[in-house]
């Protein structure tokens, strides 16, 4: 992450590339897992034998929440929380896009850049970051979506007296 990336330089970030993560596996235990948390088991995820045979992608894949839910940590591991903030709150995802299908198996990582930042009162900002989960190997990002989040300022010493 740039040394610069502070909260009180985040508008100099604006249309710049934050970074990307890691890549992270998206197995057949990693959709199970999501399926049973959400109670989610369409075939298409979870059959492996029937979407050998009827599946256009000819295995399982991610469901796209799942993949939508991965850009959260995998952006916290790329570093969009700047220095200067004591705690980042998600407000919220727009403008989703499901690109590309994830078949099991696949890896995947988060790509970001700041889009807006809007200061707000009481020393928070809100931050807009163009995110995608790209596919490794693939040209079509799994998803794009806007990010969005409440930087709370750290509270320093010099500010408390």
């Amino acid at each position: 992450m740039n040394i610069n990336y502070h909260y009180d330089q985040l508008a100099e970030f604006v249309g710049k590339e934050l970074g990307v993560s890691e890549w992270a596996l998206v197995d057949q235990d990693r959709i199970n897992e999501f399926a049973h948390c959400t109670e989610d088991r369409q075939w298409i995820h979870v059959d492996e034998a029937r979407c050998q045979v009827e599946s256009p992608f000819g295995t399982t894949i991610a469901h796209g929440f799942l993949n939508l839910s991965l850009l959260g940590g995998l952006m916290m591991q790329m570093g969009i929380v700047p220095a200067g903030v004591s705690s980042l709150v998600n407000a919220g995802v727009t403008n989703v896009r499901f690109k590309s299908a994830v078949r099991a198996g696949s890896r995947v990582r988060a790509r970001a850049s700041v889009h807006s930042v809007e200061p707000k009162d009481g020393g928070r900002t809100l931050l807009i970051l163009l995110a995608q989960l790209e596919l490794e190997g693939q040209a079509e990002p799994a998803l794009t979506a806007e990010c969005v989040a409440m930087l709370f300022r750290e509270v320093t010493s010099d500010a408390v007296a």
